[in-house]
């Protein structure tokens, strides 16, 4: 009893005692079973996550956000992949939920109508992030997508470029959010749109695809905008190869602003998003609604910025 008094809360044991179960622990590379304990209280200590992709740097610096919150208030995070699929979502939220997570954060603010009722009879506190603008189940923090392409097509046609095309992949409802926010800049300046779409998972190799059917299909492209900045880099070393001069020739923009794209050689023009503070903002109030705030903001736009960069 003195033991799992002691790894339940360490403060109701002496310093000697905690010292010789904790060597004890050690020692044995004993592995507490936190199953009773999870059934008793009703409560895991856990936050369930779920994200689109792991290989994605966009999630895994959302993920880096949510751990600086959640790691130091004393939660474990459940990480759940699901690969863009709806009717995986519903699993991944199905299995989270049957550990008995005290939160979850979604990627998606698009559910079945099972994993809804699921999340519905949980009663726990829910934020979807990425997006603040769109219909949400209770909370969500982000940016406005359509808004933040639509000023990046509008950041392509100040510079003189009256042909322009939409780089898209996935197809996911944040890649057609920002599709729309194009169309609606070319519409405005009374320009046809030209977009490339597809179902494959962005990479530099499908964005120097894209440019050779881009070149090949509408010669007469100056500028292009990207769902992201895999396809804007790849379709920008493509041009290289080609010998097609960025910007000179060709206007290039992606989105998300990561690393890399402010290394490179021309600096990449991209919108600048802030991923990790994403991250942060949504375990930060996921914490406080835990510990019985009511006052939370239904939607908490944290922006975007617009990179010009040198390649526009």
């Amino acid at each position: 009893m003195t033991v799992s008094r002691c790894l339940r809360d360490p403060s109701q044991v002496s310093k000697t005692l905690k010292d010789k179960i904790n060597q004890a622990v050690e020692e044995l590379g004993y592995i507490p079973n936190r199953a009773p304990d999870i059934l008793s209280n009703a409560k895991s200590n856990a936050i369930g996550v779920l994200v689109p992709s792991l290989t994605n740097q966009v999630f895994a610096e959302v993920i880096r956000g949510i751990e600086s919150v959640t790691t130091p208030a004393g939660y474990q995070t459940m990480i759940a992949h699901y690969g863009y699929s709806a009717e995986l979502e519903e699993r991944s939220i199905a299995s989270l939920l049957s550990y008995n997570v005290d939160a979850i954060i979604l990627s998606e603010n698009i559910h079945t109508e099972k994993a809804r009722k699921m999340l519905q009879t949980a009663s726990i506190p829910i934020i979807e992030i990425m997006d603040s603008y769109s219909p949400r189940i209770e909370q969500a923090v982000g940016f406005d997508n359509a808004k933040a392409s639509k000023s990046m097509t509008e950041a392509i046609l100040a510079k003189g470029r009256n042909n322009i095309a939409y780089f898209a992949a996935r197809m996911d409802e944040r890649t057609r959010l920002k599709m729309a926010g194009y169309q609606q800049a070319m519409s405005e300046a009374g320009l046809e749109t030209v977009s490339l779409q597809t179902e494959d998972a962005s990479s530099f190799t499908l964005g120097a695809k894209l440019l050779g059917q881009l070149v090949e299909q509408h010669p007469d492209v100056n500028g292009i905008v990207c769902t992201n900045d895999d396809l804007a880099i790849g379709a920008l070393y493509e041009c290289q190869r080609r010998g097609i001069r960025v910007p000179e020739q060709m206007a290039i923009a992606g989105f998300h602003g990561h690393d890399i794209s402010q290394a490179m050689i021309p600096k990449l023009a991209t919108v600048m998003t802030p991923r990790e503070q994403i991250g942060h903002v949504a375990a930060t109030q996921l914490i406080e609604r835990l510990k019985g705030a009511t006052d939370w903001q239904p939607s908490i736009d944290l922006g975007y910025r617009i990179e010009l960069g040198e390649s526009i």
